[in-house]
């Protein structure tokens, strides 16, 4: 096609319509002008060219005149241009495609159908191969990317702060220690409990209608109480002495501040005694509360070094124990418990450790005993009262001192420790909870869940020329290489049959839920069902085995073996309990019958809410070689899923019940003082009674108590 016979249609506007074939090829050999371009756009006038703001451009030389065009048809008349726009600015919107638009287009709908038809022919020939690889091939869960250095970095989290441990003793030497005075101290809190009913019965006399004894609200009352208040510290001495070495030490906590009460109660009263005669009886010492609070703190005591006994006891009782440790970013970023064969190392050590509850005092309590002394400066010398200085000392060191400093955690450690040794487990002391901060993942292998005996072949067909033997040790071998937890049904198979195990070299396990080696030159595949169809080894029509091994050698079926997994009862409520603490189960399993779609299809386990890492990773989990931190959370005697759940919750929970209780024991304590000073101030001893303030402090008591029976029901 010429370019004279395009323009003529063009300009004319024929609608006959363009051969996209001549186009093209006339694209490849034309070259359009600036004009030709233009006059589609509105015409071949340069009025229509809208000029770019800016500086006017010098006018363009004249040139040559053209021969005139030919006399085209008078354009229709249009409305008249609003005032203040320039006409010569308007540009006609195009009523045609221009050639090169109309081109562009065509090549770009040609490219885009053929684009479309390739994926459509991709799609054809991969859908069946690839439905079959994702029906054979279990679905694996894949780990994030872990945070960077730099990002960590940015994060705010607190170091604890690392101290010299005490020496790592063994458990059972432990044992002893602390089995050492338990009968004793139990006798010195029962006979401290009977010294607290007469202080008792003379705090409640101002305020209830009993019987008075004859000069039992005079100088005999005051004497009483003093004699029962150094009776108490004398029962007490031992704890009331560790906590005056605390304080010389630095490192205040609730038994200082007891101790410091008792002292000054007892010096309150011997003022009170010798004042009694000359100014008359106008309020009672703090003996009551004391006391109980003497009491509360053997009591606690008594309770934690059973507790610790018990543990070590427990942590002694086998000679090849299992470890449970929280190793750090363990699986996809996040701390995880592992289980592993060990030695108690460090076990000893962390027993002896400050417990939660004291590490927190010890950073509040110095700021109660600094209160204590400065609010009892100022009710006293501040106000020029200095016969309030013992009084004042006396009701804000009693009120500051919580009864259930003691009780929180060594009520809590003993009845969950109870608990553990009953299912064969202890814990490592405090810092075995304090690590359980982190732990979200729980590394779960072939014998956590079928303990050895839970697995057991009830069937083997052996196909072609064959031996049993031979079939068997083949099997036997690759399972053996796999450290899988049917190793030992198969070896004492092989046993009864006389047999030996083989070496095997270029062994892999498979994704697809399998394993294969060379074995004297042979090819020998050792799997599941769905592995033999994926490697393409035909098997009996009309098979319907759902749990068993196949083995299959140089390509030929040659052997099926039948098995039997029996779930012990006792790993549906440690599951339960693992996803109820928001534990969740990572399984790290080796067996290739175990997959979250067997767990869930055959016992009903929620295996949705658990990790399925790929075959590598899971080999790397469950590597028996693997080093461990030295973050130590419970020794375990016992096999199976029950000591390792119990253990790791009881951690949890004994954690988090410490914290809240301490937590409220600071409130309670403050809010304590704060009220002593206040009436004090006010020279209300009738208002801060002895009566008033032991109903205050069994108030603040009634949720650690239930705290401490709360952390081991689960």
């Amino acid at each position: 096609m010429s370019d004279k016979k395009r323009d003529n249609q063009i300009h004319t506007g024929n609608t006959e319509l363009i051969n996209i074939k001549d186009l093209i090829r006339g694209a490849e050999t034309v070259d359009y002008a600036l004009e030709d371009i233009l006059s589609e756009f509105g015409g071949d006038e340069r009025g229509t060219i809208v000029p770019f703001p800016g500086p006017a451009a010098e006018p363009a030389p004249e040139e040559a005149p053209e021969e005139p065009a030919p006399e085209e048809e008078p354009a229709p008349e249009r409305d008249p241009e609003p005032e203040g726009e320039d006409p010569d600015k308007i540009v006609d919107f195009p009523e045609e495609e221009s050639v090169l638009s109309a081109v562009v287009k065509a090549l770009s709908q040609k490219a885009d159908d053929y684009a479309d038809q390739m994926f459509v022919e991709a799609e054809r020939e991969d859908s069946e191969e690839i439905r079959r690889l994702e029906r054979l091939i279990p679905g694996t869960d894949q780990e994030e990317e872990p945070p960077t250095p730099e990002y960590r970095a940015r994060l705010w989290r607190r170091e604890p702060r690392v101290e010299p441990p005490p020496p790592d003793l063994p458990p059972q030497e432990l044992a002893k220690r602390y089995g050492r005075g338990l009968k004793g101290m139990r006798v010195r809190a029962l006979l401290t409990l009977l010294a607290f009913v007469p202080a008792a019965y003379l705090a409640l006399l101002a305020r209830t209608p009993l019987p008075v004894l004859p000069g039992a609200e005079g100088e005999l009352g005051l004497l009483v109480n003093t004699v029962l208040a150094g009776l108490g510290i004398l029962l007490g001495a031992d704890q009331l002495f560790v906590g005056l070495v605390r304080l010389c030490r630095g490192r205040v906590g609730m038994d200082t501040l007891c101790a410091l009460a008792c002292l000054f109660t007892l010096v309150d009263g011997i003022f009170l005694t010798m004042a009694a005669p000359e100014a008359g009886v106008v309020r009672t010492p703090y003996t009551a509360p004391c006391l109980l609070g003497v009491f509360y703190l053997l009591h606690g005591t008594y309770h934690k070094r059973c507790g610790m006994r018990l543990a070590c006891r427990t942590a002694a009782a086998s000679a090849e124990p299992e470890i449970v440790t929280l190793e750090p970013e363990k699986w996809n970023g996040r701390d995880a418990y592992c289980k592993w064969t060990g030695d108690t190392e460090g076990f000893g050590s962390q027993m002896q450790m400050d417990d939660g509850v004291q590490r927190v005092f010890r950073i509040y309590c110095p700021l109660l005993l600094l209160g204590c002394v400065l609010f009892s400066l100022i009710v006293s010398v501040g106000m020029e009262r200095p016969d309030r200085l013992f009084w004042a000392l006396s009701g804000t060191c009693t009120a500051s001192a919580a009864f259930g400093s003691a009780v929180l955690y060594g009520r809590t450690f003993h009845k969950v420790a109870r608990r553990l040794s009953s299912s064969g487990a202890a814990l490592a002391g405090w810092p075995a909870c304090a690590v359980s901060r982190g732990g979200g993942r729980l590394i779960l292998c072939d014998k956590d869940l079928f303990p050895t005996g839970t697995v057991t072949i009830i069937g083997v067909k052996i196909f072609g020329d064959l031996s049993a033997e031979r079939v068997i040790a083949c099997t036997a071998t690759l399972l053996r290489a796999a450290g899988c937890g049917l190793e030992k049904p198969f070896h004492d198979l092989l046993r009864s049959q006389g047999g030996l195990m083989r070496n095997a070299s270029e062994f892999i396990a498979h994704e697809g839920g399998g394993l294969s080696a060379t074995i004297r030159g042979e090819q020998v595949l050792v799997g599941s069902a769905s592995f033999m169809q994926l490697m393409e080894v035909n098997l009996p029509t009309g098979l319907n085995v759902k749990n068993a091994v196949f083995c299959a050698i140089e390509g030929e079926l040659a052997g099926i073996f039948a098995l039997n997994y029996a779930l012990p009862d006792a790993v549906f409520p440690a599951m339960a309990l693992l996803l109820r603490e928001r534990i969740g189960p990572v399984l790290a399993t080796r067996d290739f019958n175990l997959i979250p779609a067997m767990l869930q299809q055959r016992f009903k386990l929620a295996a949705d809410r658990m990790d399925f890492p790929s075959v590598e990773r899971r080999r790397e989990l469950s590597d028996p070689e693997q080093t461990h931190g030295n973050r130590l959370v419970a020794v375990l005697c016992r096999e199976g899923m029950t000591p390792l759940a119990e253990a790791v919750a009881a951690a949890k929970r004994l954690r988090w019940a410490n914290r809240l209780g301490a937590v409220i024991m600071c409130v309670g304590s403050t809010v304590g003082l704060l009220l002593a000073y206040y009436l004090i101030s006010l020279d209300a001893a009738t208002s801060l009674s002895p009566l008033n303030l032991l109903v205050y402090l069994l108030i603040w008591l009634a949720p650690i108590w239930f705290l401490s029976g709360w952390a081991h029901r689960f």
